[in-house]
């Protein structure tokens, strides 16, 4: 049967194993480009902040209200992506939601009042926003294992070269064709994360079949082996004709043999004598021997059956899952994943006018962001290095970067000279960059819940997070309005890195005490499994004492005593 050459470029890919590369890189770039489009375009609308703010006559804090609905719906409906996302694909959710980015940017350039502007960008761009990357991270992170936090670090970094090049570009840009038209012009580029979407192939991993050791079942018996088998099935037809009639049973012991046989089966000895005689072989051609099937046996058919055809036909997701709730280390990481919103985008929206305000000229201030930028990308770069040769818990390595992230932007309020706003931004952008391109895939790890589950907990996860976006920059712009000092935006963002520090530093606690407890769940279950498999003794006395049964009991006992 031929494919069709459509099916083969744009259908699954099928691995045995996760490629840690292949049609991943593709992946990978078309997440650069999303990275681009969506995080690199939010952090450097600070640029038409002064711009919006004398166009529709409004305070800081109104205008920052597009930014940060902006955020929260692109925050707030990430379980809705992670729904249609299980439900028709990566492939198409991503080109609807890069159409949704391109339409909201153009028409925000006719808008005539913040109010439209916070339906254009903040509602539809955001959906957008929410739309395109989630799906576009969730599927990176299943085409690579080893290699997974270095070339996810590597790929995000597409934010930090937007904000490098957009800050200079649209502030010279606007002054020949106005921000209306800058506008156009970005939406008009956003437009191209409609093929990246073509790019996010779904992947397959189906095991290649293990060949079992023990083939003997497909070989036919000895002459030798069928002697043996007889003789022990005609011992035990015996010894349930003799055990019939103390029993009452009226069937001529057919029961009791069904009943002798499960019981021995589950007995050591028994599987010893089994083994030796060659049952096994016989077991599945003999209909008296496997009539009465344990249950263990069907559960044990059923694994392998899932175990063959599994991978064929793979399971699909559940549409929207909140189990992950139940998980002790999940909702610490949420919590952390809440506080630390507040510090992710205030910096940028802000800190051009705090350099003004600090006596940075009005030319020299927006290349501020162009050292954020350019520093985060040696962080996300280095981070991803980091964690790919790390042993401790990766997690600890993040609390790190967050702990000095914090005390970074309290010294944004503190330096009043160019070269110090200088240096804080060059440290803010490295840490920043550490921290935003590992916080999401983190989840995938086993410190936090595991690559199965990082599918329906990163919706979760995301959504979290949507209410510390939506306060983040309207409570920075609220005590600039109050205090006339844009410093003060940059204390709320430490105050609430310093939060998620402390929730962060309970994931391992919370998951250790988790594995614990799963830990001693296991081993009861395994106990109660051991009473249930004890051999009934009384049909081991039963048995014959010529038997080959009532022999490997009596080697048993001899070989303990």
């Amino acid at each position: 049967m031929l494919v069709p050459k459509s099916q083969q470029c744009l259908g699954p890919n099928i691995y045995p194993e996760v490629p840690d590369g292949g049609w991943g890189w593709a992946v990978a770039v078309a997440f650069f480009l999303v990275e681009v489009c969506t995080y690199g375009t939010l952090k450097s609308l600070g640029i038409f902040l002064q711009d919006l703010m004398k166009e529709f006559e409004e305070s800081n804090s109104r205008v920052s209200w597009v930014i940060s609905i902006c955020v929260f719906i692109f925050t707030f409906t990430a379980p809705l992506s992670t729904l249609l996302s299980n439900r028709f694909g990566y492939r198409p959710v991503v080109m609807v939601g890069g159409f949704l980015i391109s339409l909201g940017t153009i028409s925000s350039a006719f808008a005539n009042s913040i109010n439209e502007m916070y339906i254009t960008i903040g509602i539809v761009s955001g959906l957008g926003y929410c739309l395109t990357f989630l799906p576009t991270v969730t599927i990176l992170a299943q085409y690579f294992s080893r290699r997974r936090a270095l070339v996810t670090s590597i790929a995000s970094s597409g934010e930090s070269f937007a904000i490098f090049a957009f800050a200079p570009a649209f502030s010279t840009l606007k002054e020949h064709i106005g921000w209306r038209y800058c506008l156009v012009v970005l939406g008009i580029f956003q437009a191209s994360v409609i093929g990246c979407g073509l790019l996010l192939r779904p992947i397959i991993i189906r095991p290649e079949p293990v060949k079992e050791d023990n083939e003997s079942d497909n070989e036919p018996l000895s002459l030798k082996q069928l002697e043996a088998v007889y003789e022990l099935e005609n011992e035990q037809t015996r010894t349930s004709i003799s055990s019939g009639v103390s029993q009452g049973s009226d069937d001529s012991g057919v029961t009791s043999l069904s009943a002798s046989n499960i019981d021995l089966r589950t007995a050591g000895a028994e599987a010893k004598a089994l083994m030796e005689f060659g049952v096994e072989d016989k077991e599945g051609q003999e209909p008296s021997l496997s009539t009465s099937s344990t249950p263990a046996k069907e559960k044990d058919k059923g694994k392998l059956a899932q175990a063959e055809g599994g991978p064929l036909q793979p399971s699909s997701p559940k549409l929207l899952d909140f189990s992950v709730l139940k998980d002790g280390a999940f909702i610490c990481y949420s919590l952390f994943g809440l506080f630390a919103t507040l510090g992710f985008f205030a910096p940028q929206l802000y800190i051009i006018e705090l350099s003004k305000s600090r006596g940075v000229e009005p030319s020299m201030a927006s290349y501020m962001l162009s050292v954020m930028a350019v520093a985060e990308i040696f962080g996300r770069l280095s981070i991803g290095v980091l964690l790919n040769k790390v042993c401790c818990r990766k997690t600890l390595v993040l609390l790190g970067c967050v702990v000095l992230l914090c005390l970074v932007l309290v010294a944004f309020a503190i330096v009043w000279e160019f070269w110090g706003l200088v240096v804080c931004c060059a440290l803010y952008g490295y840490f920043m960059g550490t921290v935003g391109s590992t916080h999401i895939p983190m989840l995938a790890e086993e410190d936090v819940v595991g690559i199965e589950k990082m599918a329906s907990s990163v919706g979760v996860y995301v959504f979290i997070q949507s209410f510390a976006g939506l306060a983040g920059p309207p409570l920075g712009g609220a005590l600039v309005d109050v205090t006339h000092n844009y410093g003060a935006a940059f204390y709320s963002c430490a105050v609430g890195m310093a939060l998620s520090a402390i929730c962060l530093a309970l994931v391992g606690p919370a998951k250790s005490g988790m594995c614990q407890r799963q830990s001693r769940n296991k081993e009861k279950g395994r106990s109660r499994e051991e009473e249930e498999e004890q051999p009934d003794f009384l049909d081991v006395d039963l048995a014959l004492e010529d038997s080959p049964v009532r022999r490997a009991v009596d080697q048993d006992s001899a070989s303990v005593i």
